[in-house]
């Protein structure tokens, strides 16, 4: 399955003026990461996208900076705003605690295929948004 284009962004929490949640949807710059505010202290970044269309999610493949866990929630822009998004990825590990703590091996790809993601044949997953909490 080929890589579904993200369309916008629908929200997000926090961003760094020099590295804007925007970079998220340029994949042809994988060096521009999205960060958050320096003066963010809450330790968590949540963003909402807008994919261009619904579609089943087999695999994600997602490029690191420093984050030491990720979840991933998918639901449908069509979706009445009261129901919750389904599970897509619990919550993994993208760095170890202690490279985490002495900031190494702070970037890098991480592959979640068949197995790893929960519901790859439920059709709540031909999701077109995705949320995304790291």
């Amino acid at each position: 399955m080929a890589p579904v284009k993200i369309s916008h962004v629908v929200s997000f929490s926090s961003q760094d003026p020099k590295y804007p949640v925007e970079n998220l949807l340029n994949p042809d710059s994988p060096m521009r990461p999205w960060l958050s505010c320096p003066q963010d202290k809450s330790g968590q970044l949540k963003v909402e996208l807008q994919l261009e269309r619904a579609v089943p999610i087999g695999y994600i493949d997602v490029g690191n900076y420093g984050c030491a866990f990720l979840q991933i929630d998918v639901g449908r822009s069509s979706w009445p705003l009261d129901r919750p998004f389904v599970t897509l990825l619990p919550a993994a590990m993208l760095m170890s605690l202690t490279d985490s703590k002495q900031g190494k091996n702070r970037s890098g790809v991480r592959m979640f295929k068949d197995g790893m993601v929960a519901h790859t044949c439920n059709p709540s997953t031909l999701g077109d948004q995705g949320r995304w909490i790291i």
